[in-house]
């Protein structure tokens, strides 16, 4: 190799040692820098649930609910006294409801199961039990029967014989809600297979009387008590002619103190007799064509979870209050629900209400409608 050769090799080695001399020295790389575990969560107690209160404290009351068939002021007035006769004879507390309508009733009872009793009337009681099971307890007594009827009625001298006469003929009934004006008659006309020409709602039992007297209806629908009878003489019994007086109904008279009708020495007690004062010779004009079958009487019932041994505890009350005075200012008086006294029921009394619903091929919910009219 030339000296000239050896000379560039070597410049070259020197170039490059001092080219590695210069470079910057390596960063080291920074060391990991190490994570902080989280902090323990300190566990916190969970909120007690507080107990629900007590049933028939003052903070959950027992509900009462009545039905709207009297004026409403009367029975909060006849109410409140009952609620007080139950606190003294019980210990526990009550609220006094009165729904402005019988479907209210229905859900306000079916709402709260567990805390409430009622006073339905005999088809709001079906519909309350049919929806979510409120049961009977007990069932009211007047004039000594459990039970009442609906009456066809029709002008004394119409000749109108029989039910199947009523087709096309015009009816006046009392009012949607009523089971002996309306929904009774309603059932049976339907099972019967009779259509009417026309019908309307006169106001109440006494205006559908006024209203066949009056010649404004061929026939009507209300309700039907058994005449009281002669002292001595059996009492009326179903299947009875209804009108055992009807040969003496030009005697037929208001009393001096205008509070009761009489035929001789029978005192009426049908729908015709409300109308006395207005037609005092009705039952002279206006006679009873028919009669259904007997209806159970309204009645006390529970909602379906209401506590056994406070019903127990509030039935034995019930019936103590029915024997005393204050009985009569409150659900006996006749401007309540004019009940007598009361008896132990079961459901099963109002199975032939159920079957004539079923009969005049309506549901429930269409009884519930007609509730709602």
């Amino acid at each position: 190799m030339s000296k000239k050769v050896l000379l560039i090799v070597g410049m070259v080695v020197v170039l490059m040692a001092l080219l590695a001399a210069c470079a910057p020295a390596p960063t080291p790389a920074p060391a990991a820098t190490p994570t902080p575990a989280p902090p323990t969560a300190t566990p916190v107690p969970p909120t007690p649930t507080p107990a629900p209160a007590e049933l028939g404290s003052a903070e959950r009351p027992i509900q009462v609910y009545f039905v709207p068939s009297a004026e409403v002021q009367n029975i909060v007035t006849g109410g409140e006294i009952m609620r007080q006769a139950l606190t003294e004879a019980t210990g526990l507390e009550f609220e006094v409801f009165v729904p402005t309508a019988y479907a209210a009733f229905i859900e306000g009872m079916c709402a709260s199961p567990g805390d409430t009793m009622g006073f339905p009337a005999t088809l709001a009681y079906v519909v309350a039990n049919a929806r979510c099971g409120v049961d009977a307890s007990m069932i009211s007594i007047r004039y000594g029967n459990d039970v009442y009827w609906a009456q066809f009625i029709v002008a004394r001298d119409s000749d109108i014989q029989s039910l199947e006469d009523l087709d096309g003929k015009k009816w006046a009934y009392t009012d949607a809600t009523s089971t002996s004006g309306f929904m009774f008659p309603l059932f049976i006309l339907a099972g019967a297979g009779i259509e009417v020409a026309e019908q309307f709602a006169a106001g109440g039992h006494p205006q559908s009387v006024l209203a066949v007297y009056n010649g404004e209806a061929d026939f009507g629908t209300n309700y039907f008590s058994p005449a009281l009878v002669p002292e001595g003489e059996a009492a009326w019994e179903p299947g009875a002619d209804p009108e055992p007086y009807k040969e003496i109904v030009d005697e037929c008279a208001i009393s001096e103190d205008g509070k009761a009708l009489w035929c001789g020495g029978y005192r009426i007690l049908d729908a015709r007799a409300a109308a006395r004062e207005t037609a005092p010779d009705v039952v002279e004009k206006v006679r009873i064509l028919a009669l259904s079958d007997s209806i159970p009487n309204d009645c006390l019932a529970f909602g379906p979870d209401f506590p056994p041994d406070l019903r127990a505890q509030i039935e034995e009350a019930l019936l103590a209050f029915q024997e005393t005075d204050a009985w009569m200012d409150s659900i006996g008086s006749k401007d309540f629900y004019a009940w007598d006294s009361m008896s132990p029921i079961t459901d099963a009394k109002y199975d032939i209400v159920r079957e004539l619903i079923e009969a005049g091929g309506y549901s429930m919910d269409e009884v519930v409608g007609f509730m709602e009219e």
